[in-house]
């Protein structure tokens, strides 16, 4: 049979309808218009009710001249309102751009005037911080205020009432698809710690395939119940926003991230599902007279692997653990620890060895690679060091206005993560460093991430960043910097005695540091104040 016969039959929409996570809030309601899928403190919102607030959020903005191409900007903790812009502004056809809500005004204007901001909802607790950076913005976007009830504020802009906008529309809007699934969705810039944050746009397709790798990826079966600790404006939520809504589960807000109140609410809505930094999981399993879990948690952990004392806590508390990778530019998490129930039979420092890996590709990426010079691939013997690489429909379009950084980072058909990393013999990939933190030292490569894992293995040790200074001797050598434990007591001569065991003599550090390490609001260590401390 001639291929032209295959072919014949024409794309209709009957048989191709754009993905788009959108659709998946329509859906949830229709299934289950009863469900609660909504939580914070008081409130309570079923999957009817907030499809009836999305899609009026989406009337709303359409009734004001917002569309497709059009940039919403929100200022906003991990709040129901958070929850429905996430629906509601690409219902409208336009793009949804989460800001930091821990930056200052200064980046925040620049963000607003890149992303040309055609309205902005904010938190009235943040309205000072939005009004200073409005102070510095070119553009001049309408404000809408959220007064949360659960933590009312009497800061104001002047600008109108959240409620009274979704009041406003329509929840009969007959809502657009998008004309395409690689229409804008989301606008997310990078945490911008040297020079200009950038800005990853995200398409509707990505969004929607992100989140079945997620639910894969993570082995999420039946209705979740999701606690909201990792930041939405991070890689919006790393797509579960979409995920709770594609299972009909619950949302579970919380606006700020302390042990108590995570405690208080995985034990009041019987929480099954949480996302963070391992800084956060730390921080759960180190609060004293923690419950007993009344129903099974798995918590999506990301970054810096467990310490093998925290993979500790959390078998006994009955947390599972899934370690994930990924970046701004590939919807956040893309890369999946493959956990087998034979790793369970391991000891301690195995289970944390495995545990270090990034592992494999979610289904939903269609390559993962290491690349040596030449765009070789690395051989698969966890030594030899590469380029991270990847591709597929969890790349992100490019960046925002900067089509020399899109062409750099997307060269030769692959997206460059710029992360340094090793493939194992039995194809999991392992990351090593950042490009740019890789410290070279008397002509030898030393891993910061290798030094740090040395380190945490101290019981000490809470937090741990190891950077390179200069030397007259070698050109540069790791020097570490620690946060210890509050309960927890160690000089500089015990720790370096401690890794010497554990680690090649010229990649021990030359010095110890004590002090708060500084982090993003996501957790991410901040390698670049630590070195401007050092050249202090």
């Amino acid at each position: 049979m001639a291929a032209r016969d295959f072919d014949a039959l024409p794309r209709m929409p009957a048989n191709h309808v754009p993905l788009t996570p959108t659709l998946f809030t329509e859906r949830s309601a229709a299934a289950f218009p009863d469900r609660v899928a909504v939580i914070h403190g008081a409130q309570r919102f079923t999957w009817r009710e907030h499809r009836d607030r999305c899609v009026r959020l989406a009337s709303a903005l359409a009734r004001r001249g917002i569309g497709r191409g059009d940039t919403v900007a929100v200022l906003l903790p991990n709040t129901p309102a958070m929850v429905e812009c996430h629906t509601g502004v690409p219902m409208s056809g336009a793009v949804l751009g989460a800001i930091n809500t821990r930056l200052d005004a200064e980046t925040i204007a620049y963000i607003l005037d890149h992303g040309e901001a055609k309205l902005v909802i904010v938190d009235r607790e943040l309205a000072p911080l939005l009004g200073a950076a409005l102070a510095l913005c070119t553009v001049r976007p309408p404000v809408i205020e959220v007064d949360d009830p659960e933590a009312p504020f009497p800061h104001t802009l002047g600008g109108e009432d959240y409620e009274a906008l979704l009041a406003s529309g329509d929840a009969d809007f007959a809502w657009p698809l998008p004309a395409d699934e690689w229409d804008a969705i989301a606008l997310n810039y990078t945490s911008g710690t040297t020079g200009r944050p950038k800005g990853v746009v995200y398409h509707h397709r990505g969004a929607h395939l992100s989140a079945i790798g997620d639910i894969l990826a993570c082995q999420m079966a039946g209705p979740p119940t999701y606690l909201w600790t990792l930041p939405m404006f991070h890689c919006n939520g790393w797509c579960f926003p979409w995920v709770v809504a594609a299972l009909s589960g619950t949302h579970v807000c919380l606006r700020a991230v302390r042990g108590p109140a995570m405690w208080e609410a995985i034990a009041a809505h019987r929480v099954t599902h949480m996302c963070g930094a391992p800084i956060v999981l730390a921080t759960l399993l180190d609060m004293p007279g923690r419950p007993a879990l009344a129903a099974p948690l798995r918590f999506m952990v990301a970054g810096a692997p467990p310490p093998e004392a925290v993979l500790a806590k959390a078998a006994e508390a009955g947390v599972q653990v899934v370690h994930i990778y990924g970046l701004t530019e590939c919807y956040g998490p893309a890369v999946v620890n493959e956990w087998k129930p034979e790793d369970d039979a391991l000891d301690g420092p195995a289970r944390a060895a495995l545990m270090a890996r990034q592992g494999q590709r979610y289904v939903t990426l269609e390559a993962l690679d290491v690349f040596g010079p030449g765009d070789t691939p690395v051989p698969a013997d966890g030594t030899t060091m590469g380029e991270v690489v990847m591709r597929g429909n969890m790349v992100a379009k490019g960046y925002l206005k900067d089509l020399p950084a899109t062409a750099k980072a997307f060269s030769g058909g692959w997206f460059r993560t710029g992360d340094l990393g090793v493939k194992h013999p039995d194809g999991s990939m392992q990351v090593r460093d950042r490009a740019k933190d890789i410290i070279i030292s008397g002509g030898e490569n030393i891993s910061s991430i290798e030094v740090e894992d040395a380190l945490y293995r101290h019981p000490a040790v809470a937090v741990a960043a190891v950077i390179a200074v200069p030397d007259d001797k070698w050109g540069e050598v790791p020097c570490a910097f620690v946060e210890l434990r509050p309960d927890a007591d160690a000089t500089e001569a015990e720790l370096l005695d401690f890794v010497r065991g554990r680690l090649a003599r010229f990649k021990v550090p030359k010095r110890v540091v004590f002090g708060e390490v500084p982090k993003t609001s996501t957790g991410k260590l901040q390698k670049a104040k630590l070195r401007e401390a050092a050249r202090g």
